[in-house]
């Protein structure tokens, strides 16, 4: 049965886990591997991993995912923010909203992915502002802590979900 993997990747993290399930599915049997594209529709299955853009998947992805019919999908991705398996949740159901009803998700994937300094250095800017969010220094906090996802447990997670 013929498989495709399909990925968008600003960052490079959802790269990294698309390389990961490339290297541990039977490469005899992939059919496509790169960025949203027609081509691989020919597959019966399809892994197709996202970034998160505004709590859900990206535009380039949430296209392509609407164009599907009467496939068998695994939903991967990454997201700078969160790191709680709810927020991951709420982000995978918002993108399977995107399918039509005749495709069948047989599994699911998130992790963190780090982020690039300008989300930094924009932060700390706004700190400096007489006025602003409450929440900067935990968001900041949270941008540290992205910078080392995906990690190696995060590759073995994902590689656990495919199996």
């Amino acid at each position: 049965m013929s498989y495709a993997i399909v990925y968008s990747s600003k960052t490079g993290n959802t790269k990294i886990l698309a390389d990961t399930l490339h290297d541990c599915l039977p490469q005899a049997d992939c059919c496509y591997f790169g960025s949203p594209n027609p081509a691989a529709m020919e597959a019966d299955t399809l892994y197709v991993g996202f970034w998160t853009d505004k709590g859900q998947a990206d535009e380039s992805t949430s296209d392509f995912l609407k164009q599907l019919h009467g496939k068998n999908i695994f939903l991967f991705g990454t997201a700078g923010f969160g790191g709680s398996k709810e927020y991951f949740d709420k982000i995978l159901k918002k993108t399977e909203h995107s399918l039509d009803k005749s495709n069948t998700v047989f599994g699911r994937y998130m992790c963190q992915g780090k982020m690039p300094m300008s989300v930094r250095q924009r932060y700390e800017n706004m700190k400096k502002q007489p006025i602003h969010l409450p929440n900067l220094d935990a968001m900041i906090e949270n941008f540290d802590k992205a910078l080392s996802h995906p990690d190696a447990d995060d590759l073995e997670q994902l590689k656990q979900a495919v199996r």
